[in-house]
C-alpha cells in the first residue's frame, strides 16, 4: 500500500453514515473511493457538485463532471450539481459536517498553511479558507514530510489558510491531534516506531501511554 492510499483509508474511517462532506484537491480526492456507499455519505466540491462518487474507470470519465480541481470524478444516485453562490453557501453556512484538505504545513497549534507558496504563482486561494472556517470538523490529509522536510512544524512560514485550530492530522506516519495543548499523537502507521514520528517531525507530540496502530479496514 503507498503512503497515500494508507492515508486516505484512515481518512475514510473517520466519515460517518450521512455526513456531507467536502473533499479538496489531489490527496484527499481518494477519501472517497474507501467510503461504501452503503453509508449514504455525500461528498461536496465547491464547484458545484454534490453527491461526488470515486474516479471513474479508465475511458469512462465525463469532461462535464470533475471536482474542484479538474480531476475525473462520478455521481451517485441523487447527486445535484448547483451554482457557486449555493456551493459556498453551504460552505459558509456551517453547513458541512466535515472538509477533507491537503496541506503543506501544520503547526504546534494547530494552524494550517495549504494555499499559497512564497515565489510560486498559485491561480488563487480556492476555498480552502472557507472550508477550515465553516465546516463542523476540518481533517488534513498529507504527507508527513516533502523532500525531506517535516511539513509538522513548530510555527508556520507559509501564509496560513486561517486562525482556526484543524480537528485531525493524518499523515504516512501518524494520527495527531491538535488541541489546547500541543500536538497530540494518537496512532502510528503500521510498522513505524515512535522514535521514527519523532524524527520526522520537527514540531513537539505530546505522547501519552502506549500508541496503538492505525486501523485502515
Amino acid at each position: 500500500m503507498d503512503a497515500k492510499e494508507l492515508i486516505a483509508r484512515r481518512v475514510a474511517r473517520e466519515i460517518k453514515s450521512g455526513m456531507l462532506v467536502n473533499l479538496g484537491i489531489g490527496l484527499p480526492s481518494l477519501v472517497a473511493n474507501f467510503v461504501p456507499q452503503s453509508l449514504g455519505v455525500f461528498f461536496q466540491a465547491e464547484n458545484g457538485v454534490i453527491g461526488l462518487g470515486a474516479r471513474p474507470p479508465e475511458g469512462m470519465q465525463d469532461p462535464h463532471l470533475t471536482d474542484a480541481g479538474g480531476g475525473f470524478v462520478s455521481a451517485v444516485p441523487g447527486a445535484a450539481s448547483i451554482d457557486s453562490a449555493m456551493s459556498f453557501g453551504l460552505i459558509r453556512g456551517g453547513h458541512l459536517d466535515m472538509t477533507v484538505l491537503g496541506g503543506l504545513q501544520v503547526d504546534e497549534k494547530g494552524h494550517l498553511a495549504n494555499w499559497k507558496v512564497p515565489g510560486k504563482m498559485v491561480p488563487g486561494m480556492g476555498g480552502a479558507m472557507d472550508l477550515v472556517t465553516g465546516a463542523a470538523r476540518v481533517v488534513v490529509a498529507m504527507q508527513h514530510s516533502a523532500k525531506g522536510a517535516s511539513k509538522i512544524v513548530k510555527r508556520c512560514t507559509l501564509p496560513l489558510t486561517a486562525q482556526r485550530r484543524v480537528d485531525l492530522i493524518v499523515t504516512d506516519l501518524a494520527v495527531i491531534e491538535p488541541g489546547p495543548e500541543g500536538l497530540i499523537l494518537r496512532e502510528r502507521a503500521p510498522g513505524i516506531g515512535l522514535d521514527h514520528i519523532r524524527a520526522a517531525t520537527d514540531a513537539n507530540l505530546i505522547v501519552m501511554g502506549d500508541i496503538p496502530e492505525m486501523a485502515l479496514d
